[in-house]
């Protein structure tokens, strides 16, 4: 979190011009997004893609994978990017910094934690209380994935730091690789990462976090509050995009997703994008829309203050906006 603060910090002190909304030749609106990490967890997004949503929008969309919230919050209020997609911890870190362009969220996609506990062997009665005395590789502090991992943990009765090694020094996406090494008991993996592991006979998914810690606003879409201010119709286009891609997964089969955005994930084999996208659809990863509740920021507020992430509590009115989310659905309609 400290990495994440020193760029917004020493960004907001520069004024800089914004970027996109320019047209192109073809007289689409050039828009960048940043995600956090390229993964099939965000299927939606990858649907308006590749069946032409933002085309259909006017928006020809620039899609750049920041490989972790901290990045992708410094690309958006450096103006390399004009929409971060992210867990909204990292709106939250900002705005409590007392930055005044902080970022807006405007649009929820996944309702579910979308990562897997991965161990060696099976272990078909396996409980959280397991990992007691055990290594298990994590993710970065005061990120989404470890503060889920941790919630979950304390609502078993687990102290993460006395009863089990959390290694957290390993970079995002490099985890699998340190335990097909041989590095640790167990680890937290995205998909395609846990299917990858489960496929190389290197590991077995134990347990879902996305059941186990319930229903978690995971990842959402922002906007630094000067871009909203000036662009409010280019995000509504693109949220429109999005809710086209919701719609979509909500209605069609895991073989019917997989295959239309079979072209986001070339390396991975057709058969096991299906079995992803199937584990997703099961434990309802994906909202039936894209509006941020306040319920779901009040939760997520609970999980930073959980993890000590947190020293005073935000407005959900100031950095959630559901204007363009209700919008969207309700023109899908």
């Amino acid at each position: 979190m400290k990495k994440l603060l020193a760029y917004v910090l020493s960004f907001f002190i520069v004024v800089l011009g914004l970027v996109g909304c320019q047209k192109n030749e073809d007289g689409l609106v050039n828009l960048t997004l940043n995600e956090v990490a390229h993964s099939i967890f965000y299927a939606p997004q990858y649907i308006a893609i590749e069946l032409g949503y933002f085309e259909q929008e006017g928006i020809s969309l620039t899609l750049v994978n920041g490989a972790g919230a901290d990045n992708v919050m410094t690309a958006l209020i450096s103006n390399e990017a004009d929409i971060g997609f992210m867990g909204s911890e990292a709106s939250i870190y900002v705005y409590s910094e007392g930055a005044s362009d902080y970022a807006v969220n405007f649009a929820q996609l996944t309702q579910r934690a979308g990562n897997f506990l991965v161990g060696r062997t099976e272990n078909p009665s396996f409980t959280w209380s397991d990992l007691k005395g055990k290594e298990v590789l994590g993710g970065r502090a005061g990120g989404m994935p470890e503060m889920v991992f941790e919630y979950i943990l304390k609502q078993n009765g687990i102290d993460p730091i006395k009863d089990l090694t959390i290694v957290q020094n390993i970079n995002f996406g490099l985890t699998a690789g340190a335990f097909s090494g041989g590095q640790g008991d167990y680890t937290v993996e995205f998909e395609p990462f846990a299917t990858a592991l489960e496929s190389e006979n290197k590991g077995v998914v134990l347990a879902s976090l996305g059941v186990d810690s319930g229903y978690v606003p995971y990842t959402a879409y922002c906007v630094k509050k000067s871009y909203l201010e000036k662009n409010s119709e280019i995000i509504q286009k693109f949220t429109n995009a999005i809710q086209k891609g919701l719609n979509y997964v909500n209605t069609h089969t895991a073989e019917e997703i997989a295959s239309v955005i079979a072209p986001q994930f070339p390396e991975t084999d057709p058969e096991a994008l299906k079995t992803i996208v199937e584990r997703y659809l099961e434990q309802d990863t994906w909202k039936e829309n894209l509006t941020f509740e306040k319920e779901s920021f009040e939760l997520l507020q609970d999980i930073l203050e959980s993890a000590g992430e947190l020293k005073e509590r935000v407005p959900y009115e100031t950095l959630v906006t559901t204007q363009f989310s209700q919008q969207a659905a309700e023109k899908s309609k």
